[in-house]
């Protein structure tokens, strides 16, 4: 499986304990009030507050906060006004690294992206260093013991799948973007449940990354992912199997 699987297969077996459900929660509230304050807080209309819902359900979000970060972001509530922002750089081993992220003060932000960096053997790049190196894609996770192969490849690809990859545990769908909605509705049509669902970036080319430098990726990613302002954390590192099952 390509390094960024990997990667958010680390998180899903780590699970989130109660230390981290809280830091998990402010991020998916911003991501929420992001998607409402964009695109409007109805979920039939707004993929991606939609997506956003979606996955705070999945994490046990109760109910009332899900309306309550809706309202901050369709002005009913105040609320803070958080910017997109995203920082390029590189990681131990030379992968290259995207971080995607939401605050509401970019000069604390790039500060704490930059600590984090040069602290694990990282560095900060320049706006398009590394960007094209990655292609942005829709992932669906099924569960492998609940449904067979055949069932859920018929179901994605015939919905407009670009791919489907399996590993005994667990399959990956990969889609289009714009066919991201699509194939998860075709899915529960199909009565075939995900996982976990989200719009991420694929990495075109990978780096193969062992050793030292493996471990530390896997300390800086879990640095980043840990910052507030950090929503997402993208790598083209394919990371040692020795070091990831070392880490779980």
């Amino acid at each position: 499986m390509a390094g960024h699987n990997k990667w958010s297969k680390i998180k899903r077996k780590k699970g989130v304990n109660d230390a981290k459900r809280g830091a998990l929660f402010t991020k998916l509230i911003r991501e929420i009030t992001v998607a409402a304050k964009e695109g409007g807080g109805s979920v039939e209309f707004n993929a991606r507050l939609r997506l956003a819902v979606d996955t705070a359900k999945s994490n046990s979000m109760p109910q009332e906060n899900i309306e309550r970060a809706i309202k901050k972001g369709t002005g009913e509530l105040e609320g803070v006004d958080y910017q997109e922002i995203t920082y390029e750089g590189y990681g131990p081993g030379g992968v290259a690294l995207f971080i995607e992220c939401l605050t509401d003060n970019t000069n604390r932000t790039v500060a704490d992206v930059r600590h984090a960096l040069s602290k694990h053997d990282g560095s900060l790049g320049t706006d398009g260093s590394v960007a094209w190196q990655f292609d942005r894609k829709g992932q669906i996770v099924v569960d492998a013991s609940k449904h067979t192969e055949e069932e859920v490849f018929e179901a994605a690809i015939d919905a407009g799948a670009e791919d489907v990859v399996g590993d005994g545990e667990e399959f990956v769908i990969t889609t289009d973007p714009g066919d991201f909605a699509s194939v998860q509705d075709a899915l529960k049509e199909a009565g075939i449940e995900s996982s976990s669902t989200e719009l991420t970036r694929i990495a075109k080319n990978e780096v193969a990354v062992e050793g030292k430098d493996a471990e530390k990726l896997i300390k800086l990613m879990d640095y980043l992912d840990e910052l507030d302002d950090v929503q997402k954390v993208h790598s083209n590192g394919d990371i040692d199997e020795a070091v990831l099952a070392e880490s779980m």
